[in-house]
């Protein structure tokens, strides 16, 4: 049996929101690890915060945390994947087949890419800030 569209347009924004906050929870935690050495210590001797990998830590734990949040998803979520897609050119793609991810240790970088992607496109979804701005402004300009 297949359920109606009622069911599937009641859970597809909180599916959405589900995969932004898990997305958004292990992406912060990638910078976490380049800035602050938790959840792990990261493996970059002399890390300058003006480094690349320093200013990659800066989008990671910074994005990763606006986008756990769902606040100002559509344009962070843009600026993180370009970071994953450059990420993929400049450290994954010269050590092996640049079409085969899974040779050269870039799937992660690959699969980021394409989840930010989909949330610039698709929005944060129904547990947001975002959402809760724009209902705020909704009621706002409806308001007498």
């Amino acid at each position: 049996m297949i359920p109606n569209d009622a069911f599937f347009t009641t859970w597809t924004p909180r599916a959405l929101a589900l995969l932004r906050i898990v997305t958004g929870y292990l992406f912060l935690q990638h910078g976490g690890a380049k800035l602050l050495g938790f959840p792990h210590v990261a493996v970059f001797d002399g890390l300058h915060v003006m480094s690349l990998v320093g200013f990659a830590g800066i989008l990671e734990l910074a994005g990763g945390t606006l986008v756990l949040v769902g606040l100002f998803t559509r344009p962070v979520a843009f600026i993180l994947s370009g970071e994953m897609a450059f990420a993929y050119f400049m450290a994954h793609a010269s050590r092996g087949s640049p079409l085969v991810p899974m040779l050269n240790h870039g799937e992660l970088a690959v699969l980021y890419c394409f989840v930010f992607l989909f949330l610039a496109a698709a929005g944060a979804g129904s547990w947001s800030l975002d959402a809760l701005r724009a209902k705020a402004r909704t009621e706002v300009a409806a308001a007498p």
